[in-house]
């Protein structure tokens, strides 16, 4: 990846698109927004594919993140929490419990900061 200066940022041209990245939210995506975003949305991926191979395929997931950051550590991020709420017909509790266990052990982003950043998960069955 490659990132060029903006007068209030970066961008990176990618192949879905251009990425503004700036500390001002008026010109891009902030920082701590991008590194919450791919936790949140990496888990969830492999959430849904552990799922799908348990067979309980969800009709839907929803994934919210809760951030703690540190202002006296350079606004440095220390807890994020994931809360799952999740739709499908066939989900039991106590394999979907597993299943983010699972989810956990194999997401690429949660791994990169283990032991830097705590990340807890929790989540909640909806009927569809």
């Amino acid at each position: 990846m490659e990132f060029t200066a903006k007068e209030n940022g970066f961008v990176a041209k990618l192949s879905y698109g251009d990425l503004h990245v700036s500390g001002d939210e008026q010109y891009g995506f902030r920082p701590f927004q991008l590194l919450v975003s791919s936790i949140a949305v990496c888990s969830g991926g492999v959430l849904r594919k552990v799922l799908e191979k348990m067979r309980m395929p969800c009709s839907d997931m929803k994934v919210t993140a809760d951030v703690v950051r540190n202002e006296e550590q350079a606004n440095r991020v220390e807890k994020i929490h994931l809360h799952f709420v999740i739709s499908g017909g066939q989900l039991q509790a106590d394999k979907v419990k597993k299943a983010v266990e699972l989810a956990r052990k194999n997401c690429p982003m949660v791994q990169s900061v283990e032991g830097s950043i705590v990340v807890t998960e929790s989540f909640e069955i909806v009927s569809s």
